[in-house]
């Protein structure tokens, strides 16, 4: 590894850093964040050459973050990057970013990113993402739909194919910038020279600037329209359920990438079951007779009807099970439980014939019943025998 205490006038970049040419972007950021805490002037007040070193740590990450400038330097060396490389000797460019991520663990809280010596232009921006409610039925929910949206959002303007030139002409680049979208700038530091970049006001950070604007979107690249989407429901989501489209949002301006669309689901109710987690629960209404004496019913579920047999002296609220009838698992495979809840129905209204047998039943079980006329008619008709 490089020692810490000398500087040779051709460094390998790579011991500065300390580590391997096969090192990933993330290792060597890494590794610059944990050299310059320990090269830092601030760190060592009484080492006269820790500046120059610092300076060269920072002149080897620029250069080995970038792509383009380490494939160059792996190449030719230092000669592959110019007498200033990525930034020149006495350039500090390890950029604003970079450092408050080495010193404070986060990004530059002046906001932005760091200046990065080598990089493109920044060419059109992302388009935004687009949130929408879409309201599904319950059986689409439980097993899944190709569901119909319609959102407004921007497109492709057709006739300048969203470069926003006019018809016969196209985007030139920026003269201020030279086409990187950013303009760089020097200073002088205790350290150095600083580097920073801000966005081309000519281009407004494109690269480009567009002579002659197209004379239906006005150079904008893009128009706002209404669109129907089809798109696909999983089987067992929920209401609260969101679904990431990536790619489907609106376009960026003058060919820049679409964002992302986000469709949050809501379920409808369904007038017989009800959603346990991924059980389905359902009211399985018998008559007093039946749940005494036993009977079978025909339970209609989601996929089909199904035989439900209940035994003689069934109470009110028994559950039944039936297994693998219920909502399928989201993240996994097999389904939930599908839950049949006993509802003993009690008669509000009686026929002669069916009171009579009744009464008889409660006789003969001892029990203690309302007497026949226990109405308020009947009670008015005793007051005055």
């Amino acid at each position: 590894p490089y020692p810490h205490g000398e500087l040779t006038p051709l460094a390998d970049f790579y011991a500065l850093l300390e580590v391997p040419k096969t090192a990933s972007a993330e290792e060597i950021k890494k590794a610059y964040r944990r050299r310059a805490r320990e090269l830092h002037p601030d760190q060592n007040p009484d080492n006269p050459a820790a500046e120059d070193q610092f300076k060269e740590l920072s002149r080897a990450y620029e250069t080995l973050s970038d792509p383009t400038a380490r494939q160059r330097y792996d190449q030719y060396g230092e000669a592959g990057i110019g007498s200033n490389g990525g930034g020149g000797a006495s350039d500090f460019s390890g950029g604003f970013g970079d450092i408050f991520d080495a010193f404070f663990g986060g990004g530059n809280p002046f906001g932005g990113g760091g200046s990065r010596g080598g990089g493109g232009p920044a060419g059109p921006p992302r388009g935004q993402d687009i949130e929408v409610v879409a309201e599904i039925d319950f059986d689409a929910a439980v097993f899944g739909t190709a569901h119909p949206i319609t959102i407004r959002t921007a497109v492709a303007c057709e006739p300048c194919c969203g470069s926003g030139a006019g018809q016969g002409t196209k985007p030139v680049t920026c003269v201020e910038c030279a086409g990187m979208g950013q303009v760089r700038r020097v200073r002088q530091s205790i350290l150095g020279q600083m580097v920073t970049a801000a966005p081309c006001t000519r281009c407004s950070g494109m690269g480009q600037v567009i002579v002659t604007p197209c004379s239906t979107c006005r150079g904008e690249g893009r128009s706002v329209e209404n669109i129907t989407l089809t798109i696909d429901v999983p089987a067992g989501v929920d209401s609260g359920s969101t679904l990431r489209l990536s790619g489907r949002g609106a376009v960026g301006p003058r060919g820049g990438s679409k964002g992302d669309l986000y469709v949050h689901l809501k379920v409808r109710p369904h007038e017989r079951f009800v959603r346990d987690g991924d059980d389905l629960v359902a009211r399985v209404p018998i008559s007093i007779a039946q749940a005494t004496l036993g009977t079978n019913v025909l339970f209609e579920t989601l996929d089909g009807p199904e035989n439900l047999s209940v035994p003689a002296g069934t109470q009110h609220g028994r559950e039944f099970r039936l297994r693998g009838r219920g909502v399928p698992h989201v993240q996994g495979k097999g389904r939930g439980d599908l839950r049949a809840v006993i509802a003993v129905d009690v008669p509000t209204k009686l026929s002669k014939s069916q009171e009579e047998l009744l009464r008889r039943f409660a006789e003969d079980a001892g029990e203690e019943v309302a007497p026949a006329d226990d109405t308020l008619l009947g009670r008015l008709k005793s007051a005055f025998r």
